[in-house]
């Protein structure tokens, strides 16, 4: 018979496995939602860039127009507060109200927290109006997968309505895409463009996979899934359908317009048309997709290209798509930090009121 000391250690050493075993999950965890998103971003962007002229950014950023950069950046700023506004107004059929103010703070984090884990941000906004709102997390969830199903509808009627537009560039950006290493379409070896696309959807395809395996495991909650349907079926409850549809469309139009009106910030993309404009934010925003921060690489490769179609040369097209997604990216990140301490005074006034009570 085993003794008690004998039992003891091997308790101790399963114990110890059990540990090492939930460390190293957590660690490959951490590794696939930060590091190999960062590292998929970059190496696109060193392939983009590795023959760019760094000189050029500096005499690149002096030459901008900031009266229509700052322009854009309004409407940037805009689009995120109309989504914080729509989604108090998708919460309200299920009896929520939380303020404005708090709706658009959730919004602001949620974009920059996408900054450091790819799509954590759908869950932040849901913590935040947990926590400083006492809205259920499953219920506002729920909304966000509406949002995500509403603005895949957006992105694919936007989507038909830039390629029926410009056809002909579309097609040649596809042929280019999918040609050989000389441009032609013969199919005989692959070229850059064929390869970053490749990895690009693959990236995709395995952020997929982890979501619709998380999503098992939380079908296992009944009294969570419940919850979680009635935020997706408070669409069809909202009571003024008008203002949704309007900021729905509003939402997507502060984006559009925030980047068409980036055109206007350099002297050699100024003269682009509308319709050009379209089919590269389409591009831009299908780029987005790509599980890296804010489309990093993905989206630059996808406007570089696209502009290349419409005569600019290549230089211009990638100081374009270097400050552009920069200057966005930064814009977010600073969206976010402010929400963050905004929200921090929220909490230490009502920490204040309730002690006084």
């Amino acid at each position: 018979m085993l003794s008690s000391q004998s039992l003891y250690k091997g308790t101790k050493v399963i114990k110890t496995i059990n540990f090492v075993s939930k460390l190293v999950k957590k660690i490959l965890n951490s590794t696939i939602k930060i590091v190999l998103p960062l590292l998929l971003g970059a190496v696109i962007l060193y392939w983009i860039y590795r023959d760019f002229d760094f000189s050029q950014l500096n005499a690149g950023l002096l030459g901008m127009n900031w009266w229509w950069f700052t322009v854009s950046v309004f409407f940037g700023i805009l689009s995120h507060a109309i989504r914080g506004w729509r989604w108090r107004l998708m919460l309200a059929p299920m009896g929520y109200i939380p303020r404005n103010d708090v709706c658009v703070y959730s919004i602001f984090i949620a974009y920059a927290a996408n900054l450091v884990v790819p799509r954590v941000g759908e869950v932040s906004r849901c913590v935040v109006l947990d926590r400083y709102e006492n809205v259920p997390f499953a219920q506002s969830l729920g909304t966000v997968v509406t949002e995500r199903l509403l603005d895949t509808v957006m992105v694919l009627l936007i989507t038909i309505a830039a390629v029926l537009l410009q056809w002909p560039v579309f097609m040649e950006f596809v042929v280019n895409s999918f040609g050989n290493a000389d441009g032609g379409s013969n199919g005989s070896s692959l070229n850059e463009n064929t390869i970053i696309i490749g990895v690009s959807l693959l990236a995709i395809l395995l952020l997929l996979f982890f979501l619709m395996r998380k999503m098992s495991l939380w079908s296992k909650l009944k009294s969570f899934i419940a919850r979680f349907w009635e935020g997706v079926s408070a669409l069809g409850k909202i009571k003024n359908l008008p203002l949704f549809i309007f900021e729905t469309v509003a939402i997507w139009f502060c984006y559009f317009m925030q980047f068409y009106i980036s055109f206007f910030c350099f002297s050699f993309s100024s003269s682009l048309s509308v319709f050009a404009a379209l089919l590269l934010f389409v591009g831009g925003s299908i780029a987005v997709a790509v599980p890296t921060p804010n489309g990093a690489g993905p989206w630059h490769f996808a406007v570089m290209s696209m502009m290349v179609l419409y005569g600019l040369a290549e230089g211009d097209a990638q100081l374009f798509a270097l400050i552009v997604h920069t200057s966005q990216t930064l814009l977010i990140a600073l969206l976010g930090i402010y929400a963050w301490i905004m929200l921090q005074f929220k909490k230490r006034n009502k920490q204040k009121m309730f002690n006084s009570k």
